[in-house]
């Protein structure tokens, strides 16, 4: 029997997703349907005990998405402030372009059509467990950011907000016992010419049996 996929396809999907900034279309609706099917693919992901305590907050509408953009912006500003520092030292090509799209994320997230809030019920109130408890919303948020990938559009997986999270949570109404985990803008994207990104070579990274040095 032969593979179960077309591997080129899939290879291609899973390299070629990358964290969109510059490249987000700023003009083009997003489509509610889009984006149920694109949760709807997450909620195949992994959960931890089956326990399917993924939640989404979906916001479009342009005010609420200003007032996220605010709290985005504050808890963005200690992140730019400490690459601004760094900016007199060696910086590699690649790290570079990170920054530079970072900033100009920063500058138009008020403006990206979708603002993707993925949540998990519950708290980590034990570090012995913080890992099994986001173990079970992060496959599905990169499942997510997969199917927007395979239909035109683009993602970045975001924190910043989170240094606000209560705030966040205030404006959307999301609940006291609810985790949101990240922030996604989300929007169709200036072409799909994406590429793999520089990696370090696999057997470099890969330790048989032992940990090495």
């Amino acid at each position: 029997m032969g593979v179960p996929f077309d591997t080129a396809t899939t290879d291609r999907l899973l390299s070629t997703t990358r964290a969109v900034r510059k490249r987000l279309d700023l003009d083009r609706p997003v489509e509610r349907d889009v984006i149920l099917d694109c949760i709807r693919l997450s909620q195949q992901a992994p959960t931890g005990s089956n326990s399917q305590g993924w939640r989404w907050v979906i916001v479009t509408e342009p005010d609420r998405r200003a007032r996220l953009a605010e709290l985005y912006r504050s808890g963005g500003a200690a992140y730019m402030r400490a690459a601004a520092s760094d900016e007199g030292g060696p910086v590699d090509e690649q790290l570079a372009r990170v920054r530079e799209s970072a900033r100009h994320l920063l500058e138009v997230i008020d403006r990206v059509p979708v603002l993707a809030i993925p949540c998990i019920r519950g708290r980590v109130t034990d570090v012995r467990y913080a890992a099994s408890f986001f173990g079970s919303i992060h496959p599905a948020i990169w499942s997510f950011q997969l199917a927007l990938r395979s239909r035109g559009l683009g993602s970045v997986w975001t924190t910043f907000h989170l240094a606000h999270e209560q705030e966040a949570a205030d404006l959307l109404g999301i609940p006291a016992d609810v985790t949101q985990a990240a922030m996604l803008p989300v929007a169709y994207t200036l072409g799909t010419d994406f590429k793999p990104a520089k990696r370090q070579p696999a057997e470099e990274i890969t330790f048989w049996e032992t940990w090495q040095d």
